[in-house]
């Protein structure tokens, strides 16, 4: 395996790990709330007061706005994907149940509960990683899932 050094960008990836994780810090310091995206819009489809509500918008309007604000620093980096239709549906819809079964996403597990040292963001982080390994592993030795 070779490093794609044209495409290795630590200082990049550093920032954005500063930003999430800043992010975070500060919606559980000034809210009392967890960062997990899946919460936080699972949040905005159930009937929550108002006040409960204006936060998730916010959060979710800082998401959106991300790309255009990176727009005005710099071009966005142009993502390749390969994977058919299908799959992609398939991998969503699978990505949802596990959301539903682990009773969390991966930025709320990954990121605030493991920051929290939850015993269950552990274990549920450790399930998405070594999904992630068995997962590319599979793809990459089996031909399932290669560019036509």
């Amino acid at each position: 395996m070779q490093l794609d050094w044209a495409h290795f960008t630590p200082w990049q990836s550093l920032g954005g790990g500063l930003l999430i994780g800043l992010a975070a810090a500060l919606l559980i310091l000034l809210n009392g709330r967890i960062a997990g995206i899946s919460g936080i819009l699972g949040g905005l489809m159930m009937r929550t007061p108002a006040d409960d509500r204006a936060w998730r918008w916010l959060f979710l309007a800082g998401l959106l706005l991300a790309v255009p604000l990176w727009r005005l620093l710099a071009a966005l980096p142009q993502p390749t994907i390969t994977a058919s239709t299908p799959l992609l549906i398939i991998s969503g819809v699978l990505v949802g149940i596990g959301t539903r079964y682990a009773a969390g996403c991966t930025s709320g597990h990954g990121v605030c509960g493991i920051a929290r040292a939850s015993p269950r963001s552990l274990l549920a982080t450790a399930s998405f990683m070594l999904a992630g390994f068995v997962v590319v592993y599979l793809l990459r030795h089996s031909g399932v899932g290669a560019a036509a």
